[in-house]
């Protein structure tokens, strides 16, 4: 059990150098090395964790999604358009609380597309894990799409919420509602089921 502990403290301050670095600088300018000594981790203990600092963003990913989990409750009770859009909201709510390092983050792949490709694969399994909790199935090609759609959905929804500067996001949420009706329209429309 103690490990556990260990390697939730590892992993959770490399997490917080890494969007702490972010924050003072460009990520681009920020290495993986840099966040580790700032993280007062040793490096052959992070590299048993992490490869890059692409590795480290995805490890925020699954701490923001886990948490996300964990707040969201009644979504049973709810259409599956609500549920998405709640649990959504949840998680725009918790990365709210690192903006400036997360606008900072979005900023640099700009520069370097190759980030964001390889960040796709975690944001789909994030955004399968947001319509497996709104009970949607993300089996087979239906479910492809789904978590397609609702990917693309997320990114779109994120340029908005990246220049959201309202106390209660609502620009971002009257764009992911938005969103959410044309994609419920659309995909009413395919032949899939």
């Amino acid at each position: 059990m103690v490990k556990k502990t260990q390697d939730k403290t590892l992993k959770d301050k490399a997490i917080d150098a890494a969007l702490s670095l972010a924050v003072d600088k460009s990520w681009d300018d920020v290495s993986f090395e840099e966040i580790i000594e700032k993280a007062g981790v040793a490096l052959e203990d992070a590299h048993e964790y992490f490869d890059d600092k692409v590795d480290i963003l995805a490890a925020y990913s699954r701490k923001i999604d886990r948490e996300m989990m964990k707040n969201i409750s009644n979504v049973s009770d709810m259409s599956h358009r609500e549920a998405i859009f709640d649990i959504l909201m949840e998680r725009f709510d918790l990365v709210n609380e690192n903006r400036a390092a997360i606008v900072s983050i979005l900023s640099s792949f700009k520069d370097d597309p190759k980030q964001a490709v390889l960040g796709l694969p975690h944001l789909g399994r994030s955004m399968t894990r947001v319509l497996e909790a709104a009970n949607i199935s993300t089996q087979g090609i239906a479910g492809c799409v789904r978590v397609t759609g609702l990917t693309g959905i997320y990114l779109y929804v994120l340029k908005t919420w990246k220049d959201d500067d309202s106390p209660d996001m609502s620009k971002t949420m009257a764009t992911l509602d938005k969103a959410l009706d044309k994609a419920e329209m659309l995909y009413n429309s395919l032949p899939i089921s």
